[in-house]
């Protein structure tokens, strides 16, 4: 089964555009420009989960430095596959911390139970009610935080990192003009 083909069309007018200026790595080991990233990120969203990614870069005038014709690919594919590496740690480290604190959670949730089962021997009064609810309530608001990020938090993570994995085999094309 064939893969749909999703093409990205950026236009610019430099290579030179494409890259962080104030990055001082030499190219094509340089970062993209923020603006950049996020154009091609925006729009390889807005694909098929299953489609092959091409990136055509139409430039008002190709550069006459050999190199960055021949190393736009490159550059573009190290950024991404980079990027996606950084993401995977993230989504890791918030798994981790997902982890951490649930452990927490349930730990505060437990002590929540027990003193209002306690507090709540002292009678039926007002007060007693009160305060053996509130118990209860913020064992259960404890939870919030970890249920957020193992439930919730991580689908944009994994989702980003998909994406750029994506982008990091993506084939580019440089095209001289923005008529094409």
């Amino acid at each position: 089964m064939s893969h749909p083909i999703a093409t990205i069309d950026v236009r610019i007018r430099t290579v030179q555009q494409l890259f962080n200026s104030l990055d001082a790595t030499p190219f094509p080991d340089t970062d993209l420009d923020a603006e950049a990233e996020e154009f091609i990120l925006s729009w390889a969203r807005e694909f098929r989960s299953d489609a092959l990614f091409r990136i055509r870069i139409h430039v008002e005038h190709l550069p006459s430095e050999d190199h960055y014709v021949q190393n736009t690919e490159a550059a573009l594919n190290g950024f991404f596959a980079y990027r996606a590496d950084v993401l995977k740690r993230r989504l890791h480290q918030l798994l981790a911390r997902g982890r951490v604190s649930m452990i927490i959670g349930l730990a505060c949730l437990a002590a929540s139970v027990v003193g209002a089962n306690l507090v709540g021997q002292f009678g039926d009064a007002t007060l007693v009610f009160i305060l053996r609810e509130s118990l209860i309530i913020g064992g259960w608001v404890a939870m919030w935080r970890p249920l957020e990020i193992l439930l919730y938090d991580w689908w944009p993570l994994r989702q980003e990192r998909i994406i750029c994995e994506r982008l990091a085999c993506a084939q580019v094309e440089l095209v001289e003009g923005w008529d094409t």
